[in-house]
């Protein structure tokens, strides 16, 4: 086994972050649309959480935002003239699809793609796959960007492997790790990669949500083992809850998380509990490692607190000293029935016994938590390395970050503003200069 760390890459939030409200499913980006925003204490938000977790000795990372509005998207669907003519012409006729161009939906890297470390694939390489989030428009073309920024962070042929996204057809509906996590008894020991789907597109008989729509098939996350060398006997896959789904549970992360050996979920997360973690259990066993399951029974957190905190949608990260933290945002502990929980749970003796609390609202109010706001990508030294190293979270890139987004970004965004050819003109300027400070020249395709 080699040492490797997991880095967190967070989504480094837009200059344009606003509440569109476009998510079907996403309960609180819905009940948040044409609400006012604040780019700034957004960004500003998450930069002090990625400083933080740096500063406690977690390897953290930022991931850079994408280029909004998305003019291609528009002028594909016939918005014509000059930048300010496309953005008039849309506000007035066509307003979603215009809001659907400046999404701000990217910061989830959650979604952004799909990662397998080198110890479980069969070249020995770490492999990425961009999700194509085909479910709605304002996320179809995020894989373009996400695709790009990927080879350019990991350009390293002979340690990466940065594949195409999937189809983007409904049968392999793809939402990135939101969907999938990876157990081990260390990052760089052979693992066990769980893939949760919402449904299955070759067979109509299969359990399938009635009200909100399954954007993870599972069609989609065979490819995805299949395309990172994935051996089938430490790879499993199970169904959601359709139910749950139909309650807000738009993507697994909402509904349980996984870290090391331990799974930390509510007994409505999978269809059939008792036979996901069975076949967990066996895989693990082949590794070498027992799993831990934390279950929160509905009778103490019903799955309407879960959805409404993002208790699940927290962070399960691993400690030098061996223990696990859970980072929460504060509404975890606003919710009454989350909060005694969580009491109870760090002092239980169990495997998760520390608490890190960040006000993360902007984000939360766009319909995602901290585990949202993150990538996690499980590197050996020689692998972190060889990645490119002016994303990695220091106190150095801290403070060129912070006057950066103070120069560059609103304090107020409403729903008229997306209109604004100036806003469009800031945006760009900014991601200019981000390319600079990052050390990606060409990151953006911004002519």
């Amino acid at each position: 086994m080699r040492n490797a760390r997991e880095f967190n890459f967070d989504g480094l939030v837009g200059p344009s972050h606003n509440y569109a409200g476009l998510s079907f499913g996403n309960v609180a980006s819905f009940n948040n649309v044409k609400s006012a925003s604040n780019p700034r204490q957004a960004a500003l938000q998450g930069l002090a959480k990625m400083r933080e977790l740096a500063a406690r000795g977690f390897a953290q990372a930022v991931l850079p935002p994408q280029a909004r509005p998305n003019f291609r998207l528009l002028r594909r669907l016939g918005f014509s003239g000059t930048d300010a003519d496309v953005l008039a012409r849309a506000y007035r006729e066509a307003p979603v699809i215009l809001a659907c161009a400046w999404s701000a939906s990217p910061m989830w890297t959650a979604n952004a793609a799909t990662v397998s470390p080198s110890a479980d694939t069969a070249d020995g390489r770490v492999h990425f796959t961009a999700a194509n989030l085909n479910n709605k428009l304002h996320r179809a073309e995020e894989h373009i960007q996400s695709t790009r920024t990927l080879r350019a962070l990991f350009a390293n042929s002979d340690r990466f492997v940065v594949h195409e996204p999937l189809p983007s057809t409904p049968a392999f509906g793809d939402e990135g790790a939101a969907n999938h996590t990876r157990f081990a008894s260390a990052h760089g020991a052979a693992g066990v990669e769980f893939f949760v789907y919402g449904k299955v597109e070759f067979d109509p008989s299969a359990p399938a949500p009635k009200k909100y729509p399954a954007r993870q098939t599972l069609e989609a996350s065979q490819a995805i083992a299949r395309l990172h060398g994935l051996d089938g006997a430490r790879t499993v896959f199970a169904s959601q809850n359709p139910d749950v789904i139909d309650q807000g549970v738009f993507h697994n992360d909402v509904i349980a998380v996984g870290n090391g050996n331990v799974l930390f979920y509510h007994e409505q997360a999978f269809a059939d509990e008792a036979s996901t973690l069975d076949a967990l259990r066996r895989a693990m066993a082949g590794v070498g490692t027992d799993l831990q399951a934390v279950r929160v029974d509905t009778g103490m957190v019903p799955v309407a607190d879960a959805v409404a905190s993002y208790l699940f949608n927290s962070q399960l990260l691993s400690r030098p000293d061996g223990g696990m933290a859970l980072v929460v945002p504060h509404e975890c502990r606003e919710n009454a029935a989350v909060s005694r929980y969580l009491a109870a749970l760090v002092s239980s003796g169990g495997p998760i016994d520390e608490l890190i609390e960040f006000d993360l609202r902007q984000s939360m109010r766009n319909g995602g938590g901290p585990a949202c706001l993150r990538l996690r990508v499980a590197l050996t030294d020689d692998e972190a390395a060889a990645m490119h190293q002016g994303v990695i979270m220091t106190e150095d890139l801290y403070a060129k970050l912070v006057p950066w987004v103070e120069r560059h970004y609103r304090d107020h965004v409403e729903p008229k503003d997306l209109a604004d050819p100036q806003l469009a003109i800031e945006c760009a300027a900014a991601l200019e200069e981000l390319e600079r400070l990052l050390g990606l020249p060409g990151l953006y395709d911004l002519s």
